[in-house]
This record gives C-alpha cells, sequence and structure tokens, in this order.
C-alpha cells in the first residue's frame, strides 16, 4: 500500500504569500507504535506541519538558494526543505523515519518541489560519505533528553565552514541543553527573539537558534 494508507487529508500552509497543500495523516497519535516507542522512543511525529517549521519555512522563502547545498533534519513532511528547493537551493530531506520519507516525496511532487532530495538518517550513526551543507535547518526536533547533544553533534559534522544552522523549537524544556551542547561541540549560538508564523495570533512562540562556525 502507497501513502493512502493513513487515511491522509489535505492542509493548505501559507508561506509568504505562498499556498503549499499538504496531504497529511489526520491523526497522528492514532500512529503511535507501542513497541517502537519501547525500543527506540519512536513517535510519528512527522505526521503534522508543526509551527516551527513553519516559521523556518517562512525565514528560508526569504533568501536565495543560488545553488547552495541545504540539509533539513529531522524533517518530517519537510516544508522547509520544500519552499528551499523552490528557493534554488540543492536541498535535501532527512529523517530517521521511512514514513516520513514516503511522505516528503508525495508532497514534494504536489507543491513545486521537484528534485528534493531524500535522505535517510539518523543522528547516532552518521555514514562515513556524509558531505557538508551551506544552510542546515531543524525544527521541533528536541524532544527527549539525549537530542540536544545528537543534534548538536550532527550539525557540528554537516555545517560548512562559512555554513549556518537554524534550529526552531517551540520553548520545550528539553530545548535548554541546546546551546551548551552546541557550544560544547565547538560551535557559536545565538537564541533569536521568537515570533510566531505571521498572521498567527495564539499557539506558542518559536525560538532560533542560530549556529554558526566561531570566527
Amino acid at each position: 500500500m502507497g501513502y493512502e494508507r493513513f487515511a491522509p487529508v489535505d492542509r493548505v500552509i501559507d508561506v509568504c504569500g505562498t499556498s503549499f497543500t499538504f496531504w497529511l495523516p489526520p491523526d497522528f497519535e492514532a500512529l503511535i507504535d507501542v513497541e517502537a516507542f519501547e525500543r527506540d522512543e519512536r513517535i510519528p511525529y512527522w505526521a503534522n506541519v508543526w509551527e516551527s517549521a513553519v516559521v523556518l519555512a517562512e525565514d528560508v522563502a526569504a533568501m536565495e538558494g543560488c545553488g547552495r547545498r541545504f540539509l533539513e533534519l529531522g524533517c518530517g513532511l519537510a516544508l522547509p526543505a520544500m519552499v528551499a528547493q523552490r528557493r534554488g537551493f540543492q536541498a535535501v530531506a532527512s529523517d530517521y523515519e521511512e514514513d516520513a520519507l514516503e511522505g516528503v516525496r508525495f508532497n514534494a511532487d504536489r507543491n513545486g518541489a521537484e528534485g528534493l532530495q531524500m535522505l535517510l538518517l539518523d543522528w547516532r550513526c552518521l555514514p562515513d560519505d556524509v558531505p557538508t551543507f551551506d544552510l542546515v535547518v531543524a525544527a521541533d526536533v528536541l524532544y527527549e533528553k539525549y537530542h540536544a547533544d545528537a543534534l548538536a553533534g550532527v550539525v557540528a559534522r554537516v555545517l560548512a565552514p562559512h555554513g549556518v544552522a537554524l534550529v526552531a523549537d517551540p520553548g520545550r524544556a528539553r530545548a535548554v541543553n541546546f546551546e551548551p551542547a552546541i557550544r560544547a561541540a565547538g560551535l557559536g549560538v545565538v537564541k533569536q527573539q521568537p515570533r510566531r508564523p505571521r498572521g498567527v495570533a495564539t499557539g506558542p512562540e518559536i525560538d532560533i537558534y542560530r549556529v554558526t562556525h566561531p570566527a
């Protein structure tokens, strides 16, 4: 069975005046596999487009890709990566859930992001040949205790010398561990002013951590 097995429904998301239509499962909690969670703490967060992804997508929409390399970590349905592909980046959407990448593949074709590459990637065992990227982003991925250190290690590995990483988080408790983790990995970080997606008056304000190599 294809992606249709999730009985997906349409959701239209506005990114700076451009509409993206996602076909996504109607209830991600219904997809929870208790055995998978007990084995590897896997919860199908991929099955929604969260506010953090919309805020990141808005930032990416203001950039010119000019062929630069882009990587989204823990992409879920990869709204920022699709925006990046349309803005002229060479974009890669990565996740450790095969179902997420199946959703990306389906939705990219619907949203004019043909050519978007997909990569099955576990932060705990990166391949030796993983390249570096000019822009690295991650939206709402700091759920578990080990995620801050794991994400910091991946960013340090894949961020090009003059690259920038943007990590968006809706104020989760685990996120407080990210700044010390990224500094321990030898990178600099600045926490930007939190904001909501444009036109949204309620809900969480999204923090964005801007990460670079030291000058």
